[in-house]
Formats: C-alpha cells, structure tokens, sequence
C-alpha cells in the first residue's frame, strides 16, 4: 500500500541539506516530491563529499524518491513554466536567502495567483527580518548564534564546542515536514491554504529550550553564568573500551553500587537523593569511573543489564550498523541505484501499520524527469522540444 502521502504532489526548490531532508521525508511517506534544479547550477550536495557523477552521498541520502527536473527560473519562459507545474501541486517549498524568489517572480502571491489554496513553505537562516536576516548562514553559524555550542562546552565558563553532525540543518527540515503535514490537515479541513515560514535559528532555539533553558526560563530570576553540574559526561572506560551508564532513579542508583561492588556508596550522604546525587555529580562520577576500569566492556554490559542498570556499548559507525538491535529494527536497507550502485542507507524512521512507506525510487539524476513530469502537466512533445532549444530546461 502507498504512503499516507500519496497523492500529494510538492514542488520542491531546496538544495543542500535543510530543505532536502524535509521533502525526503515527506517523500519517503508517499508524497510526488517535484525536485526543481537551475540547468548550470545542480544543488549544491551533488558534488559535496563521497560520490561521483552527482551521485554523493550526502545527495544519495537526502534526495530519494523525488523526481528531478530542471528549469531556467531567470527566463521569463522558466518562471512561466514553474507556475504552470505549480498549479498541479498542493505545496511548493523553497529555501532561497530573503528576496530571492521576489526577484524570481515566484513568490507567495505570484504561486497562489495560479494556486489560490497551495501551501508555500519558505525556509530560511534567521528569517526575514532583523540584522542577521541577510546574512549567508551555515550550520556552525546557527550553532554558535543559538546557544548550541556553549550548552555542547557544558558551561558558560568553557570553550564553546561544536555538535558535531549539522542539528541546525536537519532540525529544521524535520520541524519543516511536522509543518507542512500540519497545514496539510487544516487544508483537508478548511481547503485553505497557507504560508509556512521556519528559520534555522527558529527551531534550535525552540528545540533546546525544552531541556536546556531552564536558567532562562522564570523571568526576573535568570541565572547570569550557567555553570555544568557535571563536566563528566557519561561514557566511561573500561578494560576493553567504552561503555556508557546512566543511572537516574533511586533504584538504578542503588543497583548500581551494589553491581560494581560498592555498596557502601547507598550509605554515603551526598548520594542518598536524587538531588545530592546531581550537586556531588563530578564526585560520583568520578567514583563510578574509577570503579569501571576494574573489568573489560563486555563483563560489565552484562552484569549492568542483570541488575537493571541502563547501560550500553558505544559503538563506531562501522560497528553501528551491524548491532544486533540495529538489524532486529531492519534500520538498514541496501538497495541497487541505477548510477551509484549498491547503497546502504536507512529505512523510513516511522512505520506505519497500514500505509506502509515504499522506496520508490533513488536519488534522482539532473533533470532526469524533465519530460515525464512535464507531459503529466499536458505540454506536448513539441512543447517540450521547444523549451530545450531554447534552454529554458535542459
């Protein structure tokens, strides 16, 4: 059975990362997902990382199960032509800087003048005002801007540092897809459409203040320098490389003394309650450290398992996909793609029990679908002949 999706077809102007991951998703769940790319400037991924012949995959991972087309947006026959296909779409979603589609002609109002009811997502580095809104952005820009890298150092007090995997960009391209799914609901409802607009920095600061905020959460009463409870974090070393531990209840606390042989640790006062055990967290880490390095990895993953304690390998990516939890949730697929061969990549993260997502298809060349997708809006042979004499698509 097709996607929950299927049926809904989305014009889909982003390139790199951010917009890529959103369309991939909604792409994975069924949705026509219409990849719009300039004829002498391919996106970006195309050519950024392992990979040849537009085949990374940074753009293998980011961009199956779309179709590809390309079109000159500067000539007024290219504008023309994308407003043509965008009459055909529920969604169109772009993420040009600021102005940029106001130049192009293919903003908000000149879409929905051919669309009244479509939905026009705009993503964005900062949004559309304020002194940043111009600026070139980048993840580690949003990072540092958003306060990600000093709640990453662990205080105010240290080093700022990097996550080190892009959250700004892929953060936002799964808000953007919870969004658009959103507007697409009060569109069933009310056949309305509407404007999305998320920023970068948007939704990392909204994604941390769930957890990491909270000295700037009453007003009136913020704490002016946040300082860690711990600088520890919590993989520890053993005999034959890391594990990690995380002891959180009372009864973990105390299955834990008793698991590394340290029972006196459930008599010691600073540990007796959930919060002496967080302001004397570097000493009882430091302690559970010291206690670890007793055995290898594997005896202590399964003495901590058999006393409750949530404890886990830490694995390098190689080791990862072949865990055997990994493999239990048939994370991994691999698949045959017509250019770069055989790929391993991941299923769909949701499964659903009756609109099972399908792999329609892999990543899409540069303007692969140009004339299938454009006999699908009613132009003819002829007329497509006529827009690649004439460069409007390639």
């Amino acid at each position: 059975m097709a996607g929950p999706l299927d049926g809904i077809r989305i014009i889909d102007l982003t390139t790199v990362i951010s917009g890529p991951v959103c369309t991939q998703m909604l792409g994975d769940q069924g949705a026509d997902i219409i990849k719009v790319e300039a004829i002498d400037r391919p996106d970006h991924a195309r050519g950024a990382g392992f990979g040849a012949n537009q085949f990374t995959a940074t753009f293998l991972n980011n961009n199956r199960n779309k179709r590809a087309i390309t079109i000159d947006l500067k000539s007024d026959k290219g504008k023309a032509l994308l407003l043509k296909l965008s009459s055909s779409a529920d969604v169109m979603i772009q993420n040009f800087r600021p102005g940029v589609v106001e130049r192009l002609g293919i903003d908000e109002a000149a879409v929905r003048a051919v669309k009244p009811d479509i939905i026009y997502a705009s993503i964005s580095g900062f949004g559309e005002k304020g002194p940043f809104a111009h600026k070139p952005v980048y993840d580690p820009i949003v990072q540092a801007l958003s306060g990600l890298t000093t709640i990453q150092a662990g205080s105010d007090e240290e080093r700022p540092r990097l996550v080190r995997t892009i959250v700004p960009d892929k953060l936002t391209g799964i808000t953007m897809a919870q969004a658009i799914s959103s507007a697409l609901v009060a569109k069933l409802r009310t056949g309305e459409g509407q404007h999305i607009r998320l920023s970068m920095l948007d939704a990392v600061v909204s994604f941390l203040w769930s957890s990491d905020m909270g000295g700037q959460t009453f007003v009136g009463k913020e704490v002016s320098v946040q300082r860690a409870a711990t600088f520890i974090d919590l993989i520890y070393e053993t005999q034959s490389g890391y594990i990690s531990v995380s002891a959180m209840t009372n009864q973990q606390w105390t299955s834990l003394c008793d698991a590394v042989g340290h029972p006196e640790w459930k008599d010691d006062d600073r540990f007796q309650t959930p919060g002496g055990r967080d302001r004397y967290a570097d000493e009882r880490l430091n302690m559970t450290q010291e206690a670890l390095l007793a055995r290898p990895a594997e005896e202590w993953l399964k003495i901590l398992e058999e006393a409750g304690v949530p404890c886990a390998p830490v694995l390098k990516r190689r080791e990862m996909i072949h865990h055997p939890q990994v493999k239990a949730s048939e994370l991994i697929i691999e698949t045959e793609h017509p250019v770069a061969g055989r790929i391993r990549q991941t299923r769909p993260a949701a499964r659903y029990s009756v609109t099972t997502p399908e792999m329609r298809y892999g990543a899409p060349g540069h303007g692969e679908h140009n004339d299938q997708v454009l006999e699908e809006i009613g132009l003819s042979s002829e007329d497509i002949a006529e827009l690649r004499n004439t460069g409007v698509i390639s």
